[in-house]
């Protein structure tokens, strides 16, 4: 694989998503690469991209249509994949987790050809990556972590949010973190100012926290301001699984292509509303981005 603007490294998953309009569930592919990759691939292509994953059988048709599609995607395998169940009640900001199956854990001998300017992490598990896979990284380009999967702990297949050992030094490693609002209270001890909350990250060593707050929008600090970043009502709110994914995608996308800390938080919210009004993973035009924006 040659060298990457925007590199996203993480497991597909098997996802069963179950929401009041969808009580039985759907079961659809998920996970930070497959929702990072399918929002890339809908984005003008003005900035190289690709997707190391791991997998085990049962997805390796989802490996094969994002290489059809045109998506330069590398799949290490894994004996099984991840398996997760996403309960959500009316308030989709909330949601109830369960992991019914786990897959391998990237290692530093596996990545020793990726090459990017920004490796972004999509972290799902606890053990996803080391915090020598974070250091190996950062000692080739950016690093950007989705922390979701840091704050995860697996117990009788319930996902429980805890914070995690190594954060100090994941983190002394790590650019740019995005954060939701639960995961920041996690993260920071119980901090319930945002802004505080922030601060905190960034003297552990995190240049930009980007912090989604779901239907409230978000906010990013780097550079030592705040950017608050509106949320952009959708038609109907169907699924919210991937939106933080989709966001990321939107933001790291704008940002590689020069855009301000705002325009690219901007872009990136405008992007979370089209995902929203549907299951599955973005598929709208950079057009439709840019109407929601004007609107």
């Amino acid at each position: 694989m040659e060298k990457k603007q925007i590199l996203c490294i993480g497991h597909i998953t098997h996802d069963r998503i179950i929401t009041p309009q969808q009580p039985d569930g759907v079961d659809c592919a998920g996970g930070t690469a497959y929702y990072v990759a399918w929002a890339m691939q809908h984005l003008p292509h003005d900035a190289s991209f690709g997707v190391i994953t791991a997998v085990g059988d049962d997805l390796k048709h989802e490996v094969r249509q994002l290489q059809e599609a045109g998506i330069d995607i590398t799949d290490l395998g894994s004996p099984t994949s991840v398996f997760f169940e996403n309960k959500y009640g009316e308030n989709m900001n909330n949601r109830k987790q369960r992991v019914l199956s786990k897959a391998a854990p990237f290692t530093v001998e596996q990545l020793r050809e990726a090459e990017a300017d920004v490796f972004h992490l999509g972290t799902l598990l606890q053990d996803d990556f080391s915090p020598e896979v974070v250091e190996y990284l950062a000692g080739k380009g950016r690093v950007c972590v989705d922390v979701q999967g840091y704050l995860r702990e697996v117990r009788d297949n319930k996902v429980f949010a805890v914070d995690w050992r190594d954060k100090l030094r994941v983190l002394k490693s790590t650019d740019i973190l995005k954060v939701n609002e639960h995961e920041i209270d996690v993260l920071t001890d119980g901090e319930k100012d945002l802004y505080r909350a922030a601060r905190l990250i960034r003297s552990w060593g995190v240049r930009e926290v980007l912090i989604t707050l779901g239907s409230y929008g978000s906010v990013i600090y780097a550079d030592d301001q705040f950017y608050e970043i509106p949320g952009y009502p959708p038609h109907l709110v169907v699924d919210a699984t991937g939106c933080g994914d989709t966001y990321a995608a939107g933001y790291l996308y704008a940002r590689s292509h020069g855009a301000s800390y705002d325009e690219a938080g901007r872009l990136a919210a405008a992007m979370c509303t089209l995902k929203l009004e549907h299951t599955g993973p973005f598929d709208a035009t950079i057009d439709d981005v840019r109407h929601i924006l004007q609107r």
